[in-house]
């Protein structure tokens, strides 16, 4: 064993590959991070992609799940950056200038709904009131529950399909168009089942952490994190990358920020042929078509209460949602596509000059999609804001090709990591009942491809690590590893 060789070598300094790096170093391990950019952050980055002086994120920018983390409020982390909150998380706007709204807590959005509140609330307050116990039970693979009650109660609401789910327990147009555009996050069909979960949990999470946005853009948050890291004694590379083995710094250990496609052309010839086969059969989702704007003056939104909400839904009522993300699976993109859009700089003036804006949106579209659909966007936009190509000044297309340029675990343009089906769920990124471990006891899996997914919540990062922690203690590297 070379004296310089390290405990953990961690490849890609995204949120999980920072948080797998400070839990490691927290229990006094030696690790560094390896990552291609020129920046840490993969998925939390920030850049100026229009004109100079407009921050815009180049993936994320609401972080409720970050603020909601076990992981991350654990760290200091969240005491350096600043969390700027909108005055509501979401605003759903409809046709006619009306906007469905989720507040910051149940009690205002159940309010907000008017006669439709009611059922909204007999379906979240159970979750809302246990939100704690409910995101310790879901945001780690699938064990016995420690609250097996507070777990059944998600399950059965969360296994259904969201549009069924929408229609059955919640009572009219606004209510549901707003449960049906937050569950559309799970970039799946909302006709299929578990797509309610991805609604539930994130309208949880709205209604108690909030869905905020760090002040000064995304990369503070990554910047956070590395800075952290070296407080602790580990040591983030940046501009180094990993083709195969040969280009990783010695160590007895190596945890891999990447999904399983990149894994396989890394570490290919140290898995066995049966691994390397259920790695090869992951599944990767749907793609996003993303668009930044610099903006002269705010949204000029028909309905008042989008001005208010950080983050903005467009697709009309649940119906014309769930025409849209099918339609995805069809390999086509809507006319009427439905766009989850940020509006940031309402909520931290940092992000652009005085007087001026950003924001962003996105769309599904099929993986790899190659037409321009800046249009649908932006026609979209104008349906529910007359006039809003008018405050544009200028903007920056990320079509799928750019998302995994920019971040080569966008595979296809999938910001989740892969598919979060049902299967995938449960087998991520294969089924193993220590999904973050690999068979060569060295190696290591820490991305959105395992347990729990997509979103900048680090515990993926933080749940490998604490596998490899387990493994230190209970028994050694068996001699042909090593």
């Amino acid at each position: 064993m070379r004296l310089a060789e390290l405990d953990a070598v961690v490849v890609g300094a995204g949120p999980n590959g920072l948080a797998a790096a400070i839990t490691l170093a927290r229990e006094g391990l030696s690790v560094k991070v390896v990552e291609a950019a020129p920046t840490a952050g993969g998925g939390c980055r920030s850049e100026e992609l229009t004109l100079p002086g407009f921050v815009h994120d180049t993936c994320s920018t609401v972080h409720g799940l970050a603020a909601a983390s076990p992981f991350f409020r654990s760290l200091p982390v969240l005491g350096i950056v600043e969390l700027c909150h909108p005055v509501a998380p979401l605003a759903h706007p409809l046709d006619g200038g009306l906007a469905a709204v989720m507040h910051r807590t149940l009690d205002e959005t159940v309010r907000g709904l008017e006669a439709e509140g009611a059922a909204f609330g007999k379906l979240m307050k159970p979750l809302t009131t246990q939100v704690d116990t409910l995101l310790a039970e879901t945001l780690k693979p699938l064990r016995l529950p420690h609250s097996p009650v507070a777990l059944t109660r998600f399950g059965i609401r969360g296994a259904w399909p969201a549009a069924g789910l929408a229609r059955r327990s919640l009572s009219g147009e606004a209510s549901r168009a707003l449960f049906g555009g937050t569950a559309a996050h799970s970039m799946l069909p909302l006709t299929t089942p578990f797509s309610a979960a991805f609604g539930l949990i994130l309208s949880t999470v709205a209604m108690t952490y909030g869905w905020p946005v760090v002040k000064g853009g995304s990369q503070r948050l990554s910047d956070a994190l590395v800075s952290h890291l070296a407080t602790l004694g580990g040591e983030v590379e940046t501009g180094r990358r990993v083709v195969t083995m040969r280009d990783l710094p010695p160590s007895r250990h190596v945890l891999f920020d990447l999904t399983p496609r990149q894994v396989l052309a890394i570490a290919g010839e140290d898995l066995p042929p049966r691994y390397r086969s259920a790695l090869a059969r992951y599944r990767y989702g749907p793609g996003v078509f993303k668009v930044d704007w610099a903006l002269k003056e705010p949204i000029p939104w028909s309905a008042a209460a989008c001005r208010q909400a950080g983050t903005v839904h467009l697709g009309g009522a649940l119906g014309e949602i769930v025409d849209s993300e099918r339609a995805v699976w069809t390999g086509r993109v809507s006319e009427r596509p439905f766009v989850i859009l940020v509006q940031a700089s309402l909520f931290d003036p940092t992000r652009a000059p005085a007087g001026r804006h950003t924001a962003w949106a996105y769309c599904h579209v099929p993986a790899g999609f190659r037409e321009d659909v800046t249009a649908k966007i932006e026609a979209q936009v104008e349906r529910f804001a007359p006039g809003f190509r008018d405050v544009v000044e200028s903007r920056h297309v990320m079509p799928p090709a750019d998302m995994e340029r920019r971040n080569p675990n966008y595979i296809g343009g999938d910001i989740n990591g892969g598919l979060q089906d049902m299967r995938q769920l449960f087998a991520r990124p294969v089924a193993r009942f220590d999904p973050y471990s690999t068979p060569n006891p060295r190696l290591f899996i820490c991305s959105s491809s395992t347990p729990p997914g997509g979103g900048v919540h680090g515990m993926s990062g933080h749940l490998a690590a604490r596998s490899l922690i387990r493994r230190l203690r209970s028994r050694p590297i068996p001699a042909g590893y090593r």
